[in-house]
């Protein structure tokens, strides 16, 4: 069983969202990273995960991969020199602590409003991906499901998930709040990936009706604004609403899509006043804030404004952590079982290859009905031997005690050594 379990990790607490843009990969990057990640290293199990404020890979292997997974990163990427990125990452080589690191991410412990409800269905994504490419092994996947019923109490039994304190509903409030003062503002909604797709959402709760959506795949945008009641515009249309609108929010990578100053200054009075940047890569230049009467917000600056929901998840931090603590002790406990099976299947073949000898000893003058009948009852005895072993090592691995039993249950059976049969 797998246990040199290991976390390369970026995230918006230690890098600014330039380092975190040059690094961070979307749904084909992360399975290209995957494959060749199995290419040219030497990793079981991997699992690659890359929002907006963290770009992460988690490998099972004896060796650390760290800096030539950051070069594998940067390949993907398209740039040489992995210096401007290199001192950002963090390299957790502990087995116990990367896998407590993945559990506090993938609740929402480790997101920049916490709680986060989105992470764990990009957790999801990065399972199925690593799945895909064959990187998912027993340790993975017995991992992944443990932290997502670890989320599903932590649903039910804390209010750590309770409100609407996430990124996609910061974004609303910060609309609603940049025009209190304009009547029937217009909003112009720029992609409907997940994080659009939230937003549109949550605008339905909000006192502003007035939202527009466009998309290039055009049915998407139609879908997403029948279910938001909102307004679904033909994509070469952007620019032209662009001139009608108040407030212009993009979740539209800036690889496929960016709003310049130039282009916004050519607009002149009719340019919207703010643009809300949700996109990994940016895709709204930064110097429109030089422009007059222009703002630009971006995924760092969108702070959650649901205080009362904020306040009772950080209330709820220390349950929350109680059970992760409780399920991680859980899957520690099972991966220590999983150590000690090879152990035990050998202890039992063992004491097979004794049974069979000391029968076939016996047997050849009985006719078939005994032979069966001795076959039936040694049996018997030996799987009734090979329990109380069993229960005992699995109760030592509850107790954390597993390895001093192991190492007696061995030098007792020989089990590291080759069987020589009489």
């Amino acid at each position: 069983m797998q246990t040199s379990f290991k976390a390369l990790t970026l995230s918006y607490k230690q890098a600014p969202i330039a380092v975190r843009e040059a690094v961070s990969l979307n749904e084909i990057g992360c399975r290209n990273l995957l494959d060749k990640i199995k290419e040219f290293t030497l990793a079981q199990e991997v699992l690659v995960l890359s929002t907006c404020n963290r770009t992460e890979v988690y490998y099972a292997a004896s060796e650390d991969y760290s800096q030539e997974i950051i070069k594998l990163i940067a390949m993907e990427k398209g740039f040489i020199s992995t210096s401007d990125v290199k001192p950002y990452f963090l390299h957790i080589d502990q087995p116990e602590a990367a896998v407590q690191h993945l559990f506090q991410v993938a609740l929402g412990l480790e997101s920049q409003v916490v709680g986060d409800m989105q992470i764990m269905n990009q957790v999801k994504n990065a399972y199925q991906w690593a799945a895909d490419a064959g990187l998912s092994g027993p340790y993975l996947h017995r991992l992944l499901h443990t932290i997502f019923f670890t989320n599903k109490r932590v649903v039910n039994e804390t209010a750590f998930k309770d409100g609407a304190a996430s990124v996609s509903y910061a974004t609303v409030e910060l609309v609603e709040e940049l025009t209190r003062h304009l009547e029937n503002p217009r909003v112009l909604m720029l992609g409907v990936g997940e994080i659009g797709a939230n937003v549109a959402d949550n605008f339905q709760k909000s006192t502003i009706q007035n939202l527009t959506i466009a998309n290039r795949t055009h049915h998407k945008a139609v879908e997403l604004a029948k279910q938001c009641n909102a307004r679904a515009i033909y994509w070469e249309k952007v620019w032209e609403e662009m001139r009608q609108a108040d407030v212009v929010i993009s979740s539209v990578p800036g690889d496929c899509f960016f709003i310049s100053a130039e282009q916004v200054a050519q607009m002149g009075e009719k340019a919207p006043a703010f643009f809300l940047d949700l996109s990994m890569p940016r895709s709204v230049d930064g110097n429109l804030n030089e422009l007059a009467n222009t703002a630009v917000y971006n995924i760092d600056n969108i702070k959650n404004r649901a205080t009362e929901a904020l306040e009772k998840r950080l209330a709820a931090i220390p349950a929350a952590k109680a059970i992760i603590a409780d399920e991680m002790a859980n899957f520690q406990t099972w991966t220590r079982e999983m150590q000690m099976s090879p152990a035990l299947q050998q202890f039992k073949n063992r004491l097979e290859e004794i049974r069979q000898r000391e029968v076939a000893r016996f047997v050849k003058q009985l006719g078939d009905g005994e032979k069966e009948l001795v076959e039936t009852i040694t049996k018997n005895i030996l799987n009734k031997i090979v329990k109380m072993p069993a229960l005992e090592l699995k109760a030592a691995c509850q107790r954390g005690e597993s390895e001093a039993m192991l190492e007696g249950l061995s030098a007792l059976f020989r089990l590291e050594q080759e069987p020589q049969l009489a």
